[in-house]
């Protein structure tokens, strides 16, 4: 028996026949351009890098891509456009949106010109983040509504509505993703670009600029756009009630949907287009129409909390976990302990466990001498976000702290404010969360006249997230040559006296470098300087290889955590000698530089 399905609304035109698989952020940028963005601006960042790398392939006559400095700047460009009249998008991560929190707290009560959409992309389970916060929580606080596909068509359709929503309701718009949608590839119908006419900047003072007496006049108006949403949420055709048993029903919204339908396929299923607002009116009439009712949402009980409030009887994270990334088998385990589902058999085990493989750096990573060093150096060493972040386990570990993008330097700054430390204090930082976040906290050491040191790990990328352009790197999103940053003049325009630009790839100096800069008194600032080995291209010079004669077992090379670099099966006094991959080696000579049995040698 198929399911009764109740839609209603409505969606942009959609040709039958073009037909593509696409990833969730490229059906995201797909949306946005058809729906007619014009400006697009992001910061890199996992899960939301490839959404403006994508929108990047559409021609220049049709928008305007941009990689900016940060999510705030982002976002304020995105504003810009909006204020111009355009449809504009900005895309982020979910700490991304911390950055970029205040331009949209006063935007909210501002509203928009041309459509204003923010895609923020979630990382449940925290695969490539420093924490696993809920985007739903900050649509809330903003008053902004937050659609939420389910699969990647939706994402393209989502999006596309998004911008409608946004003109129509005159408010700024959230399509949150996560990693799964984010990432997988599925097969998705494609409509045609339609780009509605430009308005131009609208000269409305009481409405464009926030000082207190037009933002008390502008609240009122939220509260009434919130009722207009919940009532749209509850008609839009990406709200669709599915009747099934009349004995269980689910309220879900975005990826956990298709775990349900997997799940529990006899179940009634309320699926949300939008987890805020929600459609109070239209989930009370669901939950009068079945005998129990269960919330299935990822992360926080965003959902569930509001929906007991109104005064509605349903569990949720009585069931579900409020930690990690859903799964098929997450959702089965939470419906069996809410006794819906016999619980399974365990399957059987076969005793293997699977070798420990702890992250490391790339071979050759320009980044692995210059924590050498610092654990030389036996410093305090303040980390910030990056592959740098590595060096905060074996067999570099030389990180003690990392907060969040930029934080490295003012850390550092309170740690020798603090007066405890006797160790040297160093901050590290990469060249593009140097540019994100770094420089204020750079001025206000100088300031204040901290005695640390600054390492800036200049790899001339953003590497972390797969090699995008920065303004450090004289190239644009599209790949057009641009003014490029000098680092130098820059720490040096902030009043940095003590500067120092220096290879990373030369041991020698490095050291030099590094003990000469802890030395100094006040704030000293070393440059790292080496391109990513990976990022934009491939690195690889003449492999390096052992002279297994001359090896002494001593592990020294052992300790750069290259992995390039093994065990042989040859011994010396009890130990394993070393060999090192042809094939992973890039030939950098790190471990040559330090071998102390000169054995590593160019194979060419």
């Amino acid at each position: 028996m198929q399911p009764q399905l109740e839609t209603a609304g409505r969606v942009g035109a959609m040709s039958a026949s073009a037909q593509r698989p696409l990833t969730g952020n490229e059906a995201i940028a797909r949306g946005a351009w058809e729906a007619g963005v014009r400006v697009a601006a992001a910061y890199p960042g996992t899960p939301s890098t490839e959404i403006l790398e994508s929108l990047a392939e559409y021609p220049a006559t049709d928008l305007h891509a941009q990689w900016s400095t940060n999510e705030k700047v982002a976002l304020d460009v995105a504003i810009g456009a909006s204020f111009a009249g355009v449809r504009a998008l900005a895309a982020m991560k979910h700490v991304g949106l911390n950055v970029a929190s205040d331009a949209l707290m006063s935007q909210t009560y501002i509203g928009v010109n041309g459509g204003l959409v923010l895609i923020v992309c979630d990382d449940p389970g925290i695969h490539s983040s420093q924490n696993e916060q809920d985007t739903r929580l900050f649509c809330r606080l903003a008053m902004v509504p937050c659609f939420e596909p389910a699969d990647a068509q939706e994402a393209l359709e989502l999006t596309r509505l998004a911008f409608e929503v946004s003109e129509r309701f005159d408010t700024p718009v959230i399509v949150r993703s996560t990693t799964r949608l984010s990432h997988t590839r599925s097969l998705v119908r494609l409509g045609e670009r339609r780009e509605p006419e430009a308005v131009g900047f609208r000269n409305t003072p009481q409405k464009n600029v926030m000082i207190p007496s037009h933002a008390r006049a502008r609240h009122p108006l939220l509260i009434e756009r919130e009722a207009a949403l919940r009532a749209f949420v509850a008609t839009t055709e990406h709200t669709r009630w599915e009747r099934r048993s009349r004995q269980i029903g689910i309220i879900t919204a975005g990826t956990p949907y298709a775990y349900v339908r997997e799940v529990l396929p006899e179940a009634s299923v309320l699926k949300l287009a939008a987890s805020y607002p929600l459609p109070l009116d239209l989930i009370g009439e669901f939950c009068r129409s079945v005998e129990r009712v269960l919330i299935v949402e990822e992360l926080e009980p965003a959902m569930e909390m509001e929906i007991r409030a109104s005064g509605v009887a349903v569990d949720g994270k009585a069931y579900f976990p409020r930690v990690g990334e859903f799964t098929p088998d997450v959702v089965r385990e939470g419906l069996e302990r809410a006794g819906l589902l016999a619980p399974r058999q365990a399957p059987p085990s076969f005793g293997l466990t699977a070798p420990v493989r702890p992250p490391v750096l790339c071979a050759g990573c320009p980044h692995t001498m210059s924590y050498m060093a610092l654990r030389a150096l036996n410093a305090r060493v303040a980390g910030d976000i990056g592959c740098y972040t590595l060096a905060a386990i074996e067999p570099l570990r030389s990180i003690d702290t990392c907060v969040s993008m930029g934080s490295s330097i003012a850390n550092a700054v309170g740690i020798a404010k603090a007066g405890t430390e006797t160790k040297p204090i160093v901050a590290t930082i990469g060249d593009s969360t140097f540019l994100h976040a770094g420089i204020p906290p750079l001025i206000d050491a100088v300031y204040n006249g901290a005695n640390i040191t600054v390492i800036i790990l200049d790899n001339h990328i953003t590497a972390m997230t797969g090699g995008q352009e920065h303004p450090g790197t004289g190239r644009t999103l599209r790949g057009e040559p641009a003014n490029r940053i000098d680092f130098e003049q820059m720490v040096r325009a902030c009043g940095v006296k003590w500067v120092r630009r220096v290879d990373s790839y030369d041991v020698a100096e490095m050291y030099q470098a590094f003990r000469e800069a802890a030395g100094f008194k006040g704030v000293a600032v070393v440059i790292s300087d080496r391109p990513c080995v990976l990022d934009p291209v491939r690195i690889k010079g003449p492999p390096l290889a052992v002279s297994l004669d001359g090896c002494t077992a001593c592990q020294s090379c052992m300790n750069l955590g290259c992995p390039a670099i093994g065990w042989s099966d040859e011994m010396f006094d009890g130990h394993h000698k070393v060999r090192i991959n042809a094939q992973l080696c890039i030939g950098c000579t790190l471990c040559a530089q330090i071998c102390p049995s000169d054995c590593i040698r160019p194979t060419a």
